[in-house]
């Protein structure tokens, strides 16, 4: 450790500190999630519905695409109504309605104001209290909610079939028809959203809030924010401005601001020779921005069905690929292409740390890892028509079509596989690095690199930790173990780590600066980022600790990002170091647009939605995919660019990108991402916030609502947005394709 141990005691301080909170809390989700019940029955102990009622209508709601079609409990696509929030204002509406013609001979919303207070009252006992699980495991429903659950139903099984009469509101709703065609799995469908509006209205044993903590925003059943929730909520701000305020102060008093080495007079990397694993790579680029294409062509579709939901300019599209099919290979693409970009660095530095050789068989391990890459995605996504076209039978779908949650909805088979081939390439990694560690010379910097390998190759596992009829909070929890420590944690530190290891080899920063940035740099982002995956839970069904984990810690999350101007100063300033780094300009820009977007999206987006109290009323409005667009593609999307442009340079040396068509595509891409945020996802986002927080989620998502004129228009407005980020990708994508196939002009 030498020089650097005060530097790893505090990384591997953070990393059990973060990782006991992750771990100890994840045992309190598995212990206080929302039980499925044995049974619920009437007064008089008739079953009504069983648990394997709700699992069966579980796996229903997965082979639809699950989140893919509408959200649940508040994850999920933004088009289609959220089914928990939207179930559950129908019901308490429906009960009110019975009661009041059973009581009084009227509506409800003809009675009057005692009169209605009275019905109000008696509803909220019914769901908050008197509907809680008894010692047997079976839960009591009044013949009322009986009455109100059977009024409702018809409704559910209307959308999700054929109904002509429900036509235009499967339309609104981006939902082909049939969308659900087995008439008994659209019953057991309605079972499972039943349950998670049940989830969100009974309050937990012992408390005074419901097993959601009193999500979603509903003011008939008294659903409104916890105590807990204002007071972690104002701790968040605290320890925001705590936590800025120690950073700043740490910057200039402990920073030692060592003079930076002059920059060679030629390129160091490019003095050694290629390796034939390095010479593979080039199909990996292509591979890359292909993808890239592909999901964003598929985001247009996307937007598009919003407006048109079952057709694009009049072409009839959804019963062949609808929107649930579209928005699931939109997310899987993004996911995927990433991820290769990242792969593509890896294993282009993996040569260079093991002295300018291939171990053995290298190159055969990299083509073979491009094949297995190839069959998941193709695999994949044929497995994802398959079971949203219902070809696919259902006890299959989990495994080999759509597992339903979204980031995730490969089958888990093909997910299986992923994970193979991301070990896979963390052995190629690592067989290159045994030999690195027995050479004379300090390894700290080069241990950090290992470690952010092994974080990227192993921590897609916990994905494969839930199952097809896992609750809920419980899947939650290891699916933004993926989505978030996966993605947003460990490929932050292997970007760091081997942008740091690049640049000093480069000799454009010294080795102490390198090593310092990244130890640094990943005690900052695991920090807040390990115990900050909670506050994606606070809704699902957790406790008032998970909460306060997740407000304080995902604060920590943003403070890093305040220094991201100066990283991007650097980066730019790089590119005029020396004469022969020109041919790295746009790797260095991309590396620019990532600490811009990191900042914007990641920093103040995210804290938008952050806070316990901000994400109550916004969780599945269009304020989340502001952040998702702007974090995902602006950050990670930017990277992975980046990281492929760099390989470009050394690989293809006598290539040259052409500068007006990538300072095109750059502005292009980066103004089409702004125009998208503000001329269409903000304003939607903004006015669904007021409707959420005056009448609730319900309403926000509503048919009503979401296809009033003005909306719709904001909708249209993206288009041009989307055209002109799609025209910015196209010339990327052409200028790395024609890196990957050109051939040197001395093999010619």
């Amino acid at each position: 450790m030498g020089q650097y141990k005060k530097l790893w005691y505090a990384l591997i301080a953070v990393l059990i500190v973060t990782f006991s909170i992750l771990g100890y809390l994840g045992t309190e989700v598995y212990r206080q999630a929302p039980p499925f019940p044995d049974k619920y029955v009437t007064a008089s102990g008739e079953t009504v519905i069983t648990k394997e009622d709700i699992l069966a209508g579980q796996s229903a709601w997965q082979s639809t695409g699950g989140m893919e079609v509408g959200s649940v409990m508040g994850h999920g696509a933004f088009q289609a109504p959220d089914w928990t929030a939207d179930w559950l204002h129908r019901e308490a509406e429906a009960w009110l309605n019975i009661s009041a013609e059973e009581k009084f001979q009227k509506k409800y919303a003809d009675l009057g104001k005692p009169e209605q207070a009275s019905l109000l009252a008696a509803l909220r006992e019914e769901y908050r209290n008197q509907s809680q699980p008894r010692e047997d495991g079976t839960v009591v429903l009044s013949e009322t909610r009986l009455k109100a659950i059977k009024a409702i139903t018809p409704y559910y099984l209307s959308v999700y079939g054929d109904d002509p009469a429900f036509e235009k509101t499967r339309e609104s709703f981006a939902m082909k028809n049939n969308t659900l065609p087995d008439a008994q799995a659209r019953n057991k469908l309605t079972n499972f959203f039943f349950w998670t509006a049940w989830s969100s209205s009974t309050n937990r044993p012992g408390h005074t809030f419901t097993y959601t903590n009193n999500w979603p925003h509903e003011p008939l059943l008294n659903n409104v924010p916890t105590t807990e929730n204002y007071m972690w909520s104002f701790a968040s701000f605290v320890f925001l401005l705590m936590g800025i305020g120690f950073l700043v102060w740490g910057y200039h008093f402990l920073r030692k601001h060592d003079k930076e080495p002059e920059a060679p007079a030629a390129d160091p990397l490019a003095k050694i020779a290629l390796t034939p694993s390095q010479k593979a790579l080039w199909k990996y680029a292509a591979l890359t921005v292909v993808l890239f294409i592909v999901q964003i062509l598929l985001g247009g579709l996307v937007a598009h069905y919003t407006i048109e939901g079952h057709s694009f300019y009049g072409i009839p599209l959804s019963d062949l690929l609808p929107y649930s099919l579209a928005r699931t290979w939109h997310l899987q693409s993004a996911l995927f292409w990433i991820a290769t970009g990242f792969l593509t660095a890896g294993l282009f530095i993996a040569p260079i740390v093991n002295g300018g050789k291939d171990p053995k068989g290298q190159r055969l391990g990299v083509n073979l890892l491009f094949i297995a890459l190839f069959i998941v995605v193709a695999g994949s996504y044929s497995g994802n028509f398959f079971a949203i076209t219902h070809i696919m039978p259902p006890h299959l779908n989990f495994w080999f079509g759509h597992q339903g949650y979204e980031y995730l909805d490969l089958g888990r088979f093909w997910q299986l596989l992923l994970y193979v081939g991301l070990l896979f390439w963390l052995f190629l990694m690592l067989r290159c690095t045994v030999n690195a560690f027995k050479a004379n010379g300090d390894k700290n910097l080069l241990t950090i690199f290992v470690a952010s390998i092994v974080g990227v190759g192993m921590f897609y596992g916990p994905g494969l930790l839930y199952g097809e009829h896992t609750t809920l909070a419980v899947m939650e929890y290891w699916r933004w173990w993926v989505v978030h420590l996966w993605v947003e944690g460990f490929f932050e530190v292997f970007a760091t780590a081997a942008l740091a290891f690049v640049f000093y080899n480069l000799g454009l920063v010294s080795y102490r600066s390198a090593t310092t940035a990244s130890l640094v740099a990943g005690s900052l982002f695991l920090v807040g980022g390990v115990p900050g995956t909670f506050h994606h839970l606070y809704f699902t069904g957790t406790t008032t600790p998970v909460t306060a984990a997740g407000a304080s810690f995902s604060a920590l999350e943003v403070v890093p990002l305040i220094l991201l101007g100066h990283e991007a100063y650097e980066h730019w300033s790089h590119q005029h170091a020396a004469p022969w780094m020109k041919r790295l300009r746009w790797p260095l820009m991309c590396f620019v647009a990532v600490a811009f977007w990191n900042m914007l999206g990641a920093g103040v987006f995210g804290f938008l939605i952050n806070p316990p109290i901000t994400l109550y009323f916004l969780q599945g409005l269009n304020t989340t995919a502001v952040h998702a667009h702007a974090a995902l593609f602006g950050v990670y999307g930017f990277l992975a660019l980046g990281f492929v442009l760099m390989v470009g340079c050394y690989i293809k040396p006598h290539f040259t990108y052409n500068e007006k068509l990538m300072t095109t595509g750059f502005w292009m891409l980066n103004g089409g991402l702004s125009l998208m945020i503000v001329s269409s996802l903000l304003p939607v986002g903004i006015f669904q916030a007021a409707a959420s927080i005056t009448h609730g989620l319900w309403y926000a998502r509503s048919e009503e609502f979401m296809q009033q004129g003005f909306l719709e228009l904001f909708r249209w407005i993206r288009t041009f947005a989307d055209l002109i980020f799609i025209g910015g990708a196209s010339l990327f994508a052409y200028q790395v394709i024609k890196m990957s196939i050109s051939r040197d002009k001395s093999q010619a």
